[in-house]
């Protein structure tokens, strides 16, 4: 039994320009993400284990 292909919609005109100025937008904001604490956790924790 085979499946029917779906149509993808394209964006036009007004739609796509929105579209692009909120993923530009979205792109801006990216956040940093601090590890320090996560990494000092694994590196006791393989210190422990002998392992460095």
């Amino acid at each position: 039994m085979a499946l029917t292909i779906k149509s993808i919609p394209v964006l036009k005109d007004k739609e796509a320009k929105e579209f692009i100025k909120s993923a530009d937008k979205s792109a801006l904001k990216v956040k940093k993400v601090d590890f320090r604490r996560e990494l000092k956790k694994a590196n006791e924790i393989l210190k422990k284990a002998k392992m460095t």
